[in-house]
């Protein structure tokens, strides 16, 4: 399983199809992403998804403090993670 963590994601499958994600964590023994957006999926309580039901939205890496501090391993709040993804939702739509 590649390192997804910080990888900024849309859900293929599942009533969350179309959400935007990002990666906070793996679990390598079932082989799952554990995503969360900060509203509906908060931090503390990530949702579980397949590899095969997230799409990258981005092959590069997003460069956003936020989600610097989470590949670090640094604690992030569910404000800043709201916040890193409405700069990629903004950036993605007028770039």
């Amino acid at each position: 399983m590649c390192d997804y963590m910080g990888q900024i994601v849309r859900a293929t499958a599942g009533r969350d199809r179309e959400g935007l994600f990002c990666v906070v964590g793996t679990d390598h023994k079932t082989l799952r992403l554990l995503l969360a957006d900060g509203k509906r999926r908060r931090i503390a309580r990530p949702k579980q998804k397949q590899q095969g039901h997230v799409r990258l939205l981005s092959r590069t890496l997003f460069d956003h403090p936020t989600i610097q501090k989470l590949r670090q391993g640094e604690p992030v709040t569910d404000r800043e993670l709201r916040r890193a993804l409405a700069a990629f939702k903004e950036e993605n739509t007028l770039g």
